[in-house]
């Protein structure tokens, strides 16, 4: 059986890459994107910053006035609004783009896909080495934006990859040479483990990769359970089964909204909810869609995230169903909520086209 042969294209700090390319005279300027809340002034959070930001320490998730903070000693930083339209745009054209060199082409966010190139290539990864150097070359001529390129037999290698040598980069690892380049890398290049897990692995005495080989996979599942204790054996070795599966970008509609104050109160967020569930239900009877798919998600007080789904049996466009149901994902993640919540979002998708399945009431 032959080797598949797997890309993960990862755009480099895509949203202030994307504001470089609107006004280049940002170029070589500390360029921070930011989520602004509704309390005004600084409030809010670091969407992405350029590598010139980030060698102020400034990186995605802070809030804004600690970036501000970290830059105050340099006229030329710039704080910009996030433009999520704009991104989106940009990012259609790179899929675009991303989706001609692919066999089979997964979409992953507005920032990476997946690309198996393993028939076009014949499985040879001088050819596929050949073929991502075209795309970013093309990337570069037409968005002029960079990108980094893993290159390797499976999902989890070409994404730790991908991340090796950014800014720009393409990292190429054949099978054969999966241990020896992540034997030396730090554990957390894993995908899936956080900081908690690299605390409990130091405890042990294990910092890098090569430290976590010497768990068997029964002690592992004794210490973090079946599923992860066993993921995380096959990770350090380089073992991952995922396939690259076709898949577009995902048509939804959300609001996010900052509370006037943060709060895990039930009531309060019920009635924040609510409105939520208002201004999402008018958008699907304006573009008549119906939806499938139900979430929630809470901004927390550390800017941590926490979500909450559901998928319905049937389509639907009822503003009756998308509160009941929000009001009891809600429920389900206040259960074991800790943090106060600073934002609560609201997402629908599996959207469908209403086609003369209107609610009755719209006829009176």
């Amino acid at each position: 059986m032959k080797n598949r042969i797997v890309f993960h294209v990862d755009f480099d700090y895509f949203y202030a890459q994307c504001e470089e390319i609107r006004n280049p005279q940002l170029k070589g300027k500390p360029v921070v994107v930011c989520i602004f809340s509704d309390r005004g002034g600084d409030s809010g959070a670091v969407a992405t910053a350029n590598y010139t930001a980030r060698e102020s320490a400034v990186k995605s998730g802070i809030p804004i006035a600690f970036a501000k903070s970290r830059l105050k000693d340099n006229p030329e930083a710039v704080f910009l609004h996030a433009d999520f339209d704009y991104y989106s745009d940009i990012s259609s054209s790179a899929m675009s783009i991303m989706e001609r060199f692919a066999d089979i082409f997964e979409y992953v966010g507005r920032d990476e896909a997946y690309l198996d190139v393993t028939n076009r290539t014949d499985a040879d990864f001088e050819r596929a080495g050949h073929i991502a150097q075209q795309l970013k070359n093309e990337i570069q001529q037409k968005l002029k934006m960079t990108c980094s390129v893993g290159v390797s037999s499976n999902k989890l290698i070409s994404k730790i990859a991908s991340d090796y040598k950014k800014p720009d980069g393409l990292t190429i690892i054949k099978p054969e040479e999966i241990m020896a380049f992540l034997k030396p890398l730090g554990i957390r290049v894993i995908p899936g483990i956080g900081g908690k897990t690299e605390l409990l692995f130091r405890d042990s005495g294990c910092e890098k990769i090569e430290d976590v080989l010497r768990f068997d996979v029964f002690e592992l599942n004794k210490k973090f359970g079946r599923k992860n204790g066993t993921y995380i054996y096959n990770a350090v070795r380089g073992i991952h089964d995922g396939q690259v599966r076709p898949k577009a970008p995902t048509v939804q509609f959300s609001k996010i909204i900052t509370l006037k104050e943060n709060s895990k109160n039930l009531q309060f967020l019920s009635d924040n909810l609510k409105i939520l569930c208002e201004q999402i239900h008018a958008i699907t009877m304006e573009k008549q869609k119906m939806f499938r798919s139900i979430g929630i998600q809470f901004v927390n007080e550390d800017l941590s995230t926490k979500t909450k789904s559901k998928m319905l049996k049937n389509p639907t466009n009822s503003e009756v169903e998308l509160e009941k149901v929000s009001m009891q994902l809600l429920l389900e993640a206040l259960d074991d909520q800790e943090l106060m919540v600073r934002r609560l979002g609201l997402r629908i998708s599996e959207l469908t086209d209403v086609r003369g399945q209107s609610d009755i009431t719209s006829y009176f």
